[in-house]
């Protein structure tokens, strides 16, 4: 076991920036290659450890002394404020079992994989609707606003019941924004206004499905968790808003970023008009080599842990990086060149353990649809700028393109 106190190890500064957007920082391989833990400093002052070995971080999103509570003094927070919000709003994604488990066994009967084929007609719809409006308004158009956030957006709005003509869509399209969620919220009060306002208008959602029901996942969990008391009212208002920011912007970013990568590579755009039934193997490898959410697995170590022949301390803050687990050659061969036909296929761009991502099989079906469908309907689409004029958000809750402007 090798000695990883604090005064023994220099701190690399983090986030680290990708150098190509369709794979993991290189400073990721230098890492692993030293060691599968590493130490880092974080923008707000505070260090932290970094895990970038495939096997490791498994091991550590799977290890119940590892917490993922907001609350915990060393949690490494990468955006000011965002640990102060957190530990006010305590969404379910920074808590621990059994208190996490309620919530999450709440959420999953209601994001089942039977449940999520029943969504695909709706989905289906969304997905053309955006499409009509794309070609509507002509080229160029920016496909990270005009198509990927308009696809997401309403899916999750549709999914808790809140229809894209309803005053309640457009104030919540008003307030969310990469601002709410790490991507300009620098402060406590910026965050907590952004995410007050959104919660006002979930409030208010509820408030309307008590009076008057529909078939919708905020009309169920009304009926079946808040009525019969096993879910308070401010609870479910921050669960619900959670569920919709996260499925939101991971889901914008991935489908923009999924977009880009196959224009830069006609060849694997044409592998997927030759046979369709490619599609779900595509989108599975986009989700491994881009890996969006990279860094939002923040957790805290209860104990001290060993991990890759390093000993963490109890209380110092942990980052698995799941873009470096999914980029690890010693289990993905090639790991940076998407690849269609990989033969690995256990990723963890929706984590894992307890904590991996509630709606990863609706959003599964929605990145099918929403890249399969543009790329069937409009098939000479390409950039209208080149990749490397493209900006990026490094910050936030995923990695992304800030605009993809495309033509036809």
């Amino acid at each position: 076991m090798s000695d990883s106190s604090p005064d023994r190890l220099a701190a690399h500064p983090f986030p680290m920036a990708r150098q190509c957007p369709f794979t993991a920082p290189a400073q990721y391989a230098a890492l692993r290659a030293e060691a599968p833990v590493s130490r880092v400093t974080l923008p707000t002052g505070r260090t932290a450890w970094v895990v970038t070995g495939y096997h490791e971080v498994r091991a550590v999103l799977a290890d119940p002394r590892v917490s993922a509570d907001i609350r915990h003094p060393n949690f490494p927070a990468l955006v000011a404020g965002e640990q102060e919000v957190g530990a006010r709003t305590r969404p379910f994604i920074r808590m621990d079992p059994p208190e996490h488990t309620r919530f999450r066994r709440m959420l999953l009967a209601e994001m089942t994989v039977r449940k999520s084929r029943r969504m695909r007609r709706d989905i289906q719809r969304i997905v053309d609707d955006r499409i009509d409006e794309l070609l509507a308004y002509g080229p160029p158009v920016d496909l990270v606003t005009h198509y990927a956030h308009a696809v997401s957006s309403t899916v999750m709005c549709e999914l808790i019941g809140v229809r894209r003509a309803d005053a309640a869509f457009r104030r919540i399209t008003g307030t969310l924004g990469s601002q709410v969620f790490g991507g300009g919220a620098s402060t406590a009060e910026g965050a907590s206004e952004g995410i007050g306002a959104l919660s006002s208008v979930i409030d208010d959602v509820i408030a309307e499905r008590e009076r008057t029901p529909g078939d919708d996942l905020c009309s169920r969990l009304v009926a079946e968790q808040l009525r019969t008391g096993r879910v308070g009212r401010e609870e479910l208002v921050t669960t619900l808003a959670i569920l919709v920011v996260a499925g939101w912007e991971t889901t914008t970013n991935q489908i923009a970023l999924s977009v880009l990568a196959l224009l830069e590579r006609p060849e694997l755009i044409e592998e997927l008009r030759r046979d369709h039934s490619v599609l779900p193997a595509a989108v599975e490898e986009l989700l491994r080599a881009l890996s969006v959410g990279d860094s939002i697995a923040l957790r805290t170590a209860t104990e001290d842990i060993e991990i890759g022949g390093h000993t963490i301390p109890a209380g110092e803050g942990i980052i698995p990086l799941l873009a470096a687990a999914n980029h690890d050659p010693e289990i993905f061969s090639e790991p940076d060149v998407i690849d269609f036909g990989r033969a690995e296929k256990q990723h963890v761009a929706f984590s894992y353990g307890v904590h991996q991502c509630v709606g990863q099989n609706i959003a599964r079906l929605e990145l099918n649809l929403a890249i399969g469908t543009l790329l069937d309907r409009i098939p000479t689409l390409r950039a209208a700028v080149p990749a490397d004029a493209v900006r990026f958000r490094h910050e936030g809750i995923a990695f992304g393109p800030e605009q993809v402007l495309v033509t036809w």
